[in-house]
């Protein structure tokens, strides 16, 4: 028997990504990847029917499954929507989204006590600053001063930004000392911090029509290809397959929530510190 064709998507299904450091929301149809892996986790949420992980001798099918790092796998959503953010290892709000899931099936878990609510995709900035808070909480506390002034300078502008051995200097710290607080006061590591910076500076020249040459030297990577292994090396996939999915390169507004990128840090907003990619004509 041939199965039924699955019914068309409806115009809000345009896909959309959001991107802050050390966390990613994305929303529209399933990208149809083969069997990938990344270095961050992944909360896949199926908006019109459940979705089906593989792992290995692991099929999980639910609305809600979280996918860990490094674990090769295979996402379906059988032609519906979907909604995915992606976490850094190293960030509280991946221990929160983990804590939030009811099941397990060898490394993947599944059934997050708030599916039904992530079920509905974001629409605006607002929408996906809350959903995030939803899926993955974070803890709220006002960050030691001398690592939002680390905080501060390193999401500056220019991606030369200062060394580990200057900023725990200037924080009156040793670097080792300095290295350690700034991963639990920023919820990741000074060097994956720096990634995330310069994967979103880079989005942010592409969604304002930056070809990808010239999007990745000024976010301070050595060349295209390089841009281009850290994104699939970040989130399984290349970004030409995102783009291909219809995201593209269109200018759009920083949010207001998303222009700050940390907690308890004033002054790390604006256009370095969130990016939104979204289809043309939404």
């Amino acid at each position: 028997m041939t199965a039924a064709a699955p019914s068309a998507l409806p115009r809000t299904c345009c896909p959309s990504v959001w991107l802050w450091p050390g966390q990613a929301l994305y929303t529209g149809p399933g990208l149809d990847l083969a069997p990938h892996s990344g270095s961050v986790w992944c909360l896949a949420i199926g908006v019109d029917r459940p979705v089906t992980v593989t792992a290995c001798e692991h099929v999980v099918s639910a609305r809600s499954v979280l996918i860990p790092p490094r674990l090769t796998h295979h996402l379906d959503t059988h032609g519906g929507r979907l909604v995915s953010c992606y976490l850094d290892p190293t960030s509280d709000r991946a221990s929160g989204c983990r804590d939030k899931c009811r099941g397990a099936s060898g490394e993947l878990a599944f059934g997050h006590a708030d599916e039904q609510a992530l079920g509905r995709p974001p629409t605006d900035d607002d929408a996906a600053r809350h959903w995030l808070d939803i899926a993955a909480p974070a803890t709220t506390r006002r960050m030691d001063p001398r690592i939002a002034d680390a905080v501060r300078r390193v999401t500056a502008d220019s991606p030369a930004s200062p060394s580990a051995r200057q900023l725990a200097a200037d924080a009156g710290l040793s670097e080792s000392r300095f290295l350690h607080l700034f991963r639990r006061e920023a919820g990741t590591s000074l060097r994956r911090y720096r990634l995330w910076i310069r994967l979103l500076r880079a989005g942010v020249g592409i969604s304002a029509g930056q070809s990808l040459t010239e999007a990745a030297a000024e976010a301070g990577f050595a060349s295209p290809s390089h841009l281009a292994d850290r994104f699939k090396s970040t989130f399984g996939l290349t970004a030409t397959q995102l783009l291909a999915s219809g995201v593209g390169p269109v200018p759009v507004a920083v949010g207001r929530r998303l222009g700050r990128c940390v907690p308890g840090v004033p002054g790390t907003g604006g256009a370095a510190s969130a990016a939104l990619w979204t289809r043309a004509g939404r």
